[in-house]
């Protein structure tokens, strides 16, 4: 009798230890699933291609933690298929946010890759929709980022993968027009018929970069991707004409306003958003990985600079006692 009032106070135990750490885990997860356009990034050798789900921790406070899944090259099938989306099931809690976009890949004519809008694409939005809700979670979902497209005809590309092994020079040599064309077609409408249908939060990502890349017009919008003349960019000697994939610059820029989207979406958020004029991250989702880089860009500024640096023990740089310069330690940074 007494062996089984032990193993029932220790049970109790056991309950009453998990529930503390849920209750005391006052965070919640944004959990990113998509594609290249989102996706972490690989940053060896100095490399510049960021996704904009790497940038969007910098627009929430540390209430908010930002799980980003997405992969390069993944359609909402595959995705699914090579068990990803099982991953992030299993971390999910209650009232965290899944953000879906998915559309860059699934128009890509290759087989057990391709989904069709309509039909097998609608599909596989309403299973991540579904499955999220059954996990307790809040589904988002948003359409694909725009290509960078000012040509009457897109250039034929059947993997945007592909681009990230290109120079300058295999780059498409037609002449660009005024007007960027659109290159989703139903594959930009297809999140939204399924969020009229299931009720679900929608974010209009491609009218959002649609706005951004034709109100920069044909040569400011190059600044947001991997686009560089041959000799400009040290990491890219050859140059660059990847349309589709984002500079570190363009990262930013666009997880900002969809940062701002989504708070307009689910104004329960806006209380979680937080801005820098800078942030400095050794993990590659700042505007910087070297703070004493921030710093010296910040000191050409006429204007006060706020930096946020994400994590990890940093050297505090000396700066003179009328510098305009203001540190924001968050996820635990701190001095050294």
């Amino acid at each position: 009798m007494k062996t089984k009032t032990n193993l029932l106070f220790a049970a109790f135990v056991a309950l009453l230890l998990l529930t503390t750490a849920a209750t005391n885990d006052k965070t919640t997860t944004i959990f990113i699933i998509g594609d290249s356009t989102a996706a972490n990034k690989d940053l060896s050798k100095g490399k510049l291609e960021r996704g904009w789900g790497m940038a969007l921790q910098c627009f929430f406070d540390d209430n908010i933690v930002v799980d980003n899944h997405a992969v390069n090259g993944r359609t909402s099938l595959t995705f699914f298929k090579e068990g990803r989306w099982q991953k992030v099931l299993d971390k999910m809690k209650p009232g965290d946010y899944v953000i879906i976009q998915f559309g860059h890949n699934d128009q890509k004519p290759r087989a057990g890759r391709q989904t069709f809008p309509g039909s097998t694409f609608d599909y596989m939005l309403a299973r991540y929709v579904r499955e999220t809700r059954e996990h307790g979670g809040i589904p988002v979902l948003m359409n694909s980022v725009v290509r960078r497209n000012f040509r009457v005809d897109a250039p034929q590309n059947d993997d945007d993968e592909k681009l990230r092994d290109q120079t300058f020079a295999d780059g498409a040599k037609t002449a660009e027009g005024d007007s960027l064309i659109d290159t989703h077609g139903l594959y930009r409408v297809a999140p939204r018929d399924v969020a009229e249908r299931m009720n679900v939060h929608f974010v209009d990502a491609n009218k959002i970069t649609h706005d951004l890349e034709q109100g920069l017009g044909v040569e400011g919008s190059k600044k947001l991707h991997m686009w560089f003349l041959p000799g400009t960019e040290p990491t890219e000697p050859k140059g660059k004409q990847d349309n589709t994939h984002y500079s570190i610059y363009g990262a930013h820029v666009v997880a900002r306003l969809l940062a701002d989207a989504l708070c307009e979406e689910i104004p329960v958020l806006k209380k979680y958003r937080c801005d820098a004029d800078m942030t400095v991250d050794r993990k590659g989702r700042g505007d910087y990985m070297d703070l004493e880089q921030a710093v010296a860009a910040a000191k050409n500024s006429q204007k006060p600079v706020t930096i946020q640096i994400l994590g990890g023990e940093w050297q505090k740089p000396q700066l003179p006692k009328k510098s305009q310069i203001r540190f924001v330690l968050r996820e635990g940074a701190s001095w050294k």
